[in-house]
Order: structure tokens, then C-alpha cells, then sequence
């Protein structure tokens, strides 16, 4: 394998973290949730950035740490939501990495992200409506990013990280 790291976008409540975490135990590599990192670098909620530099300085976080992570190696790295809507960022994570994209549909979303009041783009809009709009919008991106695509629905966790491991193994 010679790209070493696992970059997993998609939409929120697709389960990236969830599988970022089963994918770090099968390989042994270190899981990396960038909106976590962003978080803890910048010392404020997503939620506060958001509000006070907005979403344009968000985005150029994402950027940022990405460029960082290029350098490293044997990592998952589980992207935030709006990670691959930048061309610049889908170049940086194919460096050195292979990028899966995991995929739910809009009610699965909406079961999985309705009690969490951090997701900025959904305060306000928390539907089935307005989530499969938004989807509908970033889609196109995703799908031109992510190499492999691996739908979650009614899958467990486990399942979703050996199907992404197996093909990252061929690679």
C-alpha cells in the first residue's frame, strides 16, 4: 500500500467518526477527527467559529490542518462535512492517502445528527427536507472525491471499517 493515510468524507451522521474509530483498532494507525482538532487548536466550538470568523475561516482551518496532515503517515483521518467542497483539499488528501467516501441517506442522517446542536449548517433546518436538499448540493463533490463509496445505512461500524480495509489493502 503505498498511499498510507485513510481520508473518510461524506456528510454529517454518515458515521466517519464511528468508523474512523473501528477502522484505528483494524489497522493499528491514529485517528485523527479534524472539526475535533480544529476545536482544540483554536479553542472554540465549530458552532463559535462559525459565528465569530464564519464559515469562509473554517474552511481555511480545514485547509490548514490538511496540508499538515500530508506530512504525516498511518493515519484515519475523519473529515468534517464540508472537507471535500474545496478542489485544493480533495489534491492534499489524494498526496498521500486514499479517500472514502461514506454515504447514508437523508433519513438515516437526520435519525443519527437530531439531538446534536454542533452541527452549524443544520441549527434551525433540522429535517429530512432540508438535509436532503444540502446533500443534494454537495454530492456531486463527494462523489468526485472519494475513490471507493460505502454506503452505511444499516450497517454496523465493524462491517463498514474491514469493507474500507480491504479495499485500501488492494491499493
Amino acid at each position: 500500500m503505498k498511499k498510507t493515510n485513510i481520508y473518510l468524507i461524506g456528510f454529517m451522521g454518515t458515521g466517519k467518526s464511528t468508523v474512523s474509530r473501528c477502522l484505528a483498532e483494524q489497522l493499528g494507525y491514529e485517528e485523527i477527527e479534524t472539526d475535533q482538532w480544529i476545536v482544540q487548536r483554536y479553542h472554540q466550538s465549530i458552532t463559535e467559529i462559525f459565528e465569530t470568523q464564519g464559515e469562509q475561516r473554517f474552511r481555511d482551518m480545514e485547509t490548514e490542518l490538511l496540508q499538515e496532515l500530508c506530512k504525516e503517515t498511518d493515519k484515519i483521518i475523519s473529515c468534517g462535512g464540508g472537507m471535500a467542497l474545496r478542489k485544493e483539499n480533495v489534491a492534499l488528501m489524494r498526496q498521500n492517502g486514499v479517500v472514502v467516501l461514506l454515504t447514508a441517506e437523508p433519513e438515516t442522517i437526520l435519525a443519527r445528527v437530531q439531538n446534536d446542536d454542533g452541527r452549524p449548517i443544520l441549527n434551525g433546518n433540522m429535517s429530512v427536507e432540508y438535509i436532503r436538499e444540502l446533500l443534494g448540493q454537495r454530492l456531486p463533490y463527494y462523489k468526485e472525491a472519494g475513490e471507493i463509496v460505502v454506503a452505511t445505512d444499516q450497517r454496523v461500524p465493524e462491517e463498514i471499517a474491514k469493507e474500507v480495509k480491504n479495499y485500501v489493502m488492494k491499493q
